[in-house]
């Protein structure tokens, strides 16, 4: 049975803790999604790899447990427990595990700019 997938409403407290991060049963969640942002509850385990991409908006990665690689074109950074990075929208960025990690990614879309006229 396929079960719709659960995103958080207004007011909602979603305990990023209990969403695991070892084990079997961890997995990524989408925690909301809106037309202005998305966020993502992200599991990486030791040894898996994101191939390097992009997104069209800007992006935070916030490492909330383990550690991972970064991958910033010929640069690489290392996001440990509590450590957070920007980054800026359309550069390629691609992740490995080192640790088993869980971090919380937030997408902002683009959106046009909107003028009236008065």
């Amino acid at each position: 049975m396929i079960m719709a997938l659960h995103h958080a409403q207004h007011g909602e407290i979603v305990h990023l803790s209990d969403l695991g991060v070892g084990g079997d049963d961890a997995h990524t969640t989408a925690l909301v999604k809106t037309e202005a942002f998305e966020a993502i509850h992200l599991i990486v385990h030791a040894g898996a790899v994101i191939p390097p991409h992009h997104v069209a908006g800007q992006a935070t990665l916030h490492c909330l447990r383990g550690r991972v690689s970064v991958l910033l074109g010929a640069a690489t950074a290392v996001l440990r427990a509590s450590d957070w990075m920007y980054l800026d929208g359309g550069e390629e960025h691609g992740i490995e595990g080192i640790e088993d990690a869980a971090l919380l990614l937030t997408i902002l879309f683009e959106h046009p700019t909107v003028s009236t006229v008065s």
